[in-house]
Parts: structure tokens; C-alpha cells; sequence
């Protein structure tokens, strides 16, 4: 008995470690991410018409003066080009690192009890929405060709799910703005968090018909809005035309947490339908 209490304390006591792992590696992603966006931000503004034709000038003086005048402006570019590449290979191991913590937390399910695998998974989930909100999921640009020039870019933004919600209020579209909050934001992390309120207090009645009430507006919730975030990102660019859209780890927060949210509603139901059985 006493060692099976052990082996117990000993669980979760480890599990609480890798949610603390999450937390770390989920920042450092949401870091990595902001300043990727940073880098790609100052090469854009390298990236415009004018600086391209100062570049192209320089480039002629450089030819002409037989490598006696040196562009220091192509290595900058370079160097950015390589920062940049870095950065985005950066937050993309952390959030590998961090979904690696994740599956521990779900693999805990054939070791620990269903009511301490529902709360445990419960706290990952709200961990998982957190970055999943706040850190960049899509990178839109536009860029033309331009004889001489090259590639122009006309328009950058980066945006997370929480940024594109401010920017729909931002230019009027109030309606959109609240419903995509409301089903993408503020449902889900009431959803979570009364989750990991249920599995502390199992025992209370009102528990089952809680867990039944977010299964019926879950599948809406998680998985068409998800879809429907995603666009509207990339709908909501300044520009009417999109030439090139890039996809950011904060899409794969979002959509971890969408996967993790459904096994806790189940894991969470069977809990409920187990302790009633007992009583």
C-alpha cells in the first residue's frame, strides 16, 4: 500500500515537471516566433522598391569600381536571409520539444487513475490554448516582379489568432470579431478550465451534465472555427490580394489543443460515468 502510494506521489510529482516543461518550451517557441516576425519585418523593409533600386545603384557602383566599393547592403540582406532562417528553425524545435511533453502527458493515461489523467491533461490543454492564442499562426506577404528589380514586396503582416480578433474590431467588422472570440477563445478556455474543475470535484452532480453540454458545441467549436480562424488570418490582410502566405507554429498550438480538448472531454465523461457506477 505504502509503495503504491509512493509510485503515486512519484507520477505525479513528474507529471507536474513536464507540464512546467511545456510552460518553458512554449515561451521559448512564442519567443522565437515574435522574433522571427521581427527579422522578417526588417527584411521587408529592405525589400521595397526604393531600397531595391538603391540596392541595384549600389550593385553598378560595385561592378564599375572593380570590387574597390564593397555593398555592404547584399551582405546585410544575406545576413538577414540566414537570421531569419534560424529563427523560424528555432521556434519550430521548441514546439516540437514542447508537443514531444505533450504526448507524455497523454501517455500518463495508462499509468495513472482517469480523474488525475483528466486533470493533468485539463491543465496541458489550457497551457496548449494559451500559445495557441497568443503566438503568431500565419505570415502574409505581397510581392510583384519588377524588371530590373526583382522580387518587390508590397505588403507584410504576421498575425496571431488574439491579433487577428483586434485587427476585426479594429476595422469594424465587430459582429465577425465577437463571434470568432467567443467560439475560438473565451468558450474553450471556460471549457478547459471547468474541466480541471470537474476532476477535482468528481463527486458533484452537475459535473456530468457540464461535460455533456461543451461535447455538443465541442466538435462546432474546436474543429470548424479552427478552419475558419485560419482564413479569416488570412482573409484580414490590409491588401485585397495574397501572393504568398506562410504558416506559423501558433497554428500548431491551436490545433494541438483542438485534439487535446476532445480526449479530455472523453477521458472527462468516462470519469463522470465511472464514479456514478461507484456510487
Amino acid at each position: 500500500m505504502r509503495m503504491k502510494s509512493i509510485k503515486k506521489i512519484f507520477l505525479y510529482t513528474f507529471l507536474s515537471i513536464v507540464l512546467m516543461f511545456m510552460l518553458f518550451f512554449g515561451l521559448k517557441a512564442y519567443a522565437q516566433a515574435k522574433v522571427y516576425e521581427e527579422t522578417t519585418a526588417k527584411l521587408v523593409t529592405q525589400m521595397t522598391a526604393k531600397k531595391l533600386v538603391e540596392f541595384q545603384l549600389k550593385e553598378f557602383a560595385s561592378t564599375l569600381s572593380l570590387g574597390f566599393y564593397e555593398n555592404k547592403k547584399k551582405e546585410k540582406l544575406e545576413m538577414l536571409r540566414t537570421l531569419k532562417e534560424y529563427q523560424k528553425q528555432k521556434s519550430q524545435r521548441y514546439t516540437e520539444y514542447f508537443i514531444g511533453f505533450l504526448l507524455l502527458i497523454l501517455s500518463s493515461y495508462f499509468f495513472i487513475s482517469l480523474r488525475a489523467f483528466t486533470f493533468f491533461t485539463s491543465v496541458s490543454a489550457v497551457i496548449t490554448l494559451f500559445f495557441g492564442v497568443i503566438t503568431p499562426i500565419m505570415m502574409v506577404t505581397i510581392h510583384k516582379e519588377v524588371e530590373y528589380l526583382g522580387d518587390v514586396i508590397l505588403s507584410f503582416e504576421s498575425k496571431s489568432l488574439l491579433g487577428s480578433i483586434y485587427k476585426l474590431f479594429e476595422n469594424s467588422d465587430v459582429i465577425v470579431a465577437m463571434v470568432i472570440a467567443l467560439f475560438s477563445l473565451f468558450i474553450p478556455l471556460i471549457k478547459v478550465l471547468s474541466l480541471v474543475f470537474v476532476s477535482l470535484f468528481v463527486s458533484y452532480g452537475f459535473g456530468h451534465k457540464m461535460v455533456k453540454f461543451f461535447k455538443l458545441i465541442g466538435k462546432w467549436s474546436m474543429v470548424d472555427v479552427f478552419v475558419v480562424a485560419t482564413f479569416l488570418v488570412y482573409l484580414t490582410s490590409n491588401n485585397a490580394e495574397v501572393s504568398h502566405a506562410e504558416i506559423e507554429v501558433g497554428l500548431y498550438f491551436f490545433l494541438a489543443y483542438v485534439l487535446v480538448s476532445i480526449l479530455v472531454s472523453l477521458s472527462a465523461d468516462k470519469m463522470l460515468h465511472k464514479a456514478k457506477n461507484a456510487s
